[in-house]
C-alpha cells in the first residue's frame, strides 16, 4: 500500500496551484465521516476536489467521474453537522492562497468570506494528512480559534494536541526537518500527480470496499445457511425417531390377530411376529382389554405418520432454501466486482433499500457465434431471467446435479453432441464443483422446466432430463 508523503502532496500543490488560488467553493458534501467533495470553480472550469482522510487512504486529489464512479461516492440525504457548518462558513467563499507548511502533509486553504456584519475576514481550512491522525479542520485565521472539526481530539486521545471548537489551532509537532519520499512516491510515476493520485486510491477504494461487501454478505448468507442446516440436522433425527412408529402398527396387528388367544387386562402378551418370523413380548396397559390397547397402538402410530408427513413436508422445504442459499453464497463469493453484488442485494438484505447501479441491471453472459447462442447466468437474478425471458420450448438447458452453480441456456437449430458437451463443459465451469474431478450435469428442453408459484429467484423443477459426467 503506497501512503501519500510530503514530496508528492508539494508536487500536486504546485500541479494545481493555479486553478485552487480564487477558485469559488460553489458546494460542498461529506459522503462519509472521512470522505468530502468541494465542487470548485475557476476559469469557467469546474472541477471536484476530494479529500479523504481514512487512515489507510488519506489523500487529496481532484477525481475524475470515472473514478467517483469507482469510489462508490454516495450522498446522504441528511448531511454530517460538520459538513452543515462548512456550508455555512465557506460555501460560495473564494480561495485566496492555498500554502504547505514546510514538510508537512497539510494542506492550508485560506478562504476570504464575510461574517454576518458583511465585515470580511479569512478563514483557513486545514486539511491533515497524517495517516490515524489525519483530520480536516476550519479554524479563524486572526484569532487563531477552531470553529470546527471533522475529528475532535480530546485529552485524553493527545495530551500535545487537543481538536475541538472553541480551542486555538496548533501545528503537530514536526516529525521531519526534510521533505520525505517514500521509496515507491506517486511522484516518481511519469504524468500528471493528481492523475496518479486519483488513479490508485481509486482503485484501492474499489477493492477495499468490494471486499468488505463481499465478506458482509458471505457471512449474512452463511449464518442464514447454517440455521438452516441445523434445522434439517434436528428434523432427520426425529425422523429416525419416528420411523420406529412402525412398531405401534406392528403390535396392534399383533394384538388384534391374537385377540381370542389372550385375555383382557394382562400387562404383557407373548405373541409370534410374524413379519420377522420370531415370538415377542407386547407390554400392555393392564387397565385396558385387548381391543382397546391395539386401538391405542394404532393411535400411536397415526400421530408418528402425521407427524412424518409434517417433518417430510418441512424438510422439503428446508432443503429448497439450503439450495437457494448455497447458490446464493455461490454467486457472492464469484462475483468480480461491486456492481455483481449489488445485484443480488435484495436478496441478502430484503429488508434494506436496494443499493441500484447508475447502469441497468446486468444481463447473463452471451457467447454468440452464427450457429448457437449461450447464455450464462452469474447469480440467481440472471437465472431467473434466463428461465422466464430468454428459454423458448426448443432451447435446451444445462445445471449441475446437486451443486450450485450457473443455469446455462443453449439456442441452436441442431443441437449437435458436440455442443451438448460443451454446455456441459460451461456448466461444471461456473458452479462450485468446478475443480472436481468427477461432477453430472443434468440437461433438458427449456419445455420442461417448471416454475413453482412463489418459489425463490432462479429455482426451477424439471423433467424428462438426462445426465452427462465431466471430467
Amino acid at each position: 500500500m503506497i501512503t501519500l508523503d510530503s514530496v508528492t502532496l508539494k508536487s500536486w500543490l504546485e500541479e494545481n496551484s493555479s486553478f485552487l488560488t480564487g477558485a469559488r467553493i460553489q458546494k460542498i458534501q461529506q459522503p462519509t465521516r472521512r470522505e468530502f467533495v468541494f465542487t470548485l470553480r475557476n476559469s469557467g472550469e469546474t472541477r471536484k476536489l476530494y479529500i479523504n482522510i481514512d487512515p489507510q487512504f488519506f489523500h487529496v486529489c481532484f477525481m475524475t467521474q470515472a473514478n467517483e464512479e469507482k469510489r462508490l461516492i454516495e450522498i446522504p440525504q441528511k448531511p454530517p453537522m460538520f459538513c452543515m457548518l462548512l456550508r455555512k462558513y465557506i460555501e460560495n467563499a473564494r480561495v485566496s492562497k492555498v500554502n504547505q507548511p514546510e514538510f508537512e502533509r497539510i494542506l492550508e486553504f485560506y478562504i476570504e468570506t464575510y461574517n454576518e456584519l458583511s465585515e470580511k475576514i479569512y478563514l483557513c481550512l486545514a486539511i491533515e494528512l497524517m495517516g490515524k491522525h489525519s483530520n480536516v479542520v476550519l479554524y479563524n485565521y486572526d484569532t487563531n480559534i477552531i470553529i470546527g472539526c471533522a475529528h475532535n481530539v480530546g485529552a485524553e486521545k493527545s495530551r500535545e494536541r487537543e481538536m475541538a471548537g472553541g480551542l486555538p489551532y496548533v501545528y503537530p509537532p514536526k516529525q521531519n526537518n526534510f521533505w520525505y519520499a517514500a521509496e515507491n512516491s506517486l511522484s516518481n510515476l511519469s504524468g500528471s500527480v493528481n492523475s496518479n493520485i486519483d488513479n490508485y486510491f481509486a482503485d484501492c477504494i474499489y477493492g477495499d470496499k468490494f471486499r468488505k461487501l463481499q465478506e458482509k454478505y458471505c457471512q449474512i448468507v452463511s449464518k442464514r445457511l447454517k440455521r438452516v442446516q441445523n434445522s434439517l440436522a434436528k428434523m432427520s433425527k426425529q425422523r429416525v425417531s419416528v420411523e420406529k412408529a412402525d412398531k405401534y402398527r406392528l403390535y396392534g396387528d399383533l394384538i388384534m390377530a391374537n385377540l381370542y388367544n389372550n385375555s383382557d387386562f394382562v400387562p404383557v402378551i407373548t405373541v409370534f411376529d410374524y413379519e420377522n418370523n420370531k415370538n415377542i413380548s407386547v407390554v400392555l396397559d393392564e387397565t385396558k382389554t385387548l381391543k382397546e390397547n391395539a386401538n391405542r397402538f394404532y393411535k400411536l402410530y397415526n400421530k408418528a405418520k402425521t407427524s412424518n408427513q409434517k417433518l417430510f413436508e418441512l424438510t422439503q422445504g428446508l432443503n429448497i432454501e439450503k439450495d437457494y442459499l448455497e447458490q446464493l453464497l455461490y454467486s457472492i463469493k464469484t462475483a468480480e466486482n461491486v456492481s455483481d453484488l449489488r445485484e443480488v442485494s435484495q436478496e441478502v438484505e430484503p429488508e434494506k433499500a436496494v443499493l441500484k447501479d447508475k447502469k441497468s441491471a446486468i444481463l447473463p453472459i452471451e457467447i454468440k457465434t452464427d450457429d448457437y447462442t449461450i447464455f450464462i447466468g452469474k447469480n440467481n437474478k440472471q437465472n431467473d431471467y434466463i428461465v422466464s425471458k430468454l428459454a423458448k420450448d426448443d432451447d435446451m438447458w444445462f445445471h449441475t446435479r446437486d451443486c450450485a452453480g450457473s443455469h446455462v441456456l443453449l439456442k441452436a437449430d441442431k443441437k449437435t453432441d458436440e455442443l451438448i458437451l460443451k454446455c456441459a463443459k460451461l456448466a461444471k465451469e461456473n458452479s462450485s464443483g468446478a475443480k472436481s474431478s468427477k461432477i453430472g450435469v443434468i440437461y433438458t428442453y427449456a419445455k420442461y422446466l417448471k416454475k413453482p408459484p412463489k418459489a425463490n429467484l432462479g429455482y426451477v423443477t424439471y423433467s424428462h432430463e438426462k445426465e452427462i459426467v465431466i471430467d
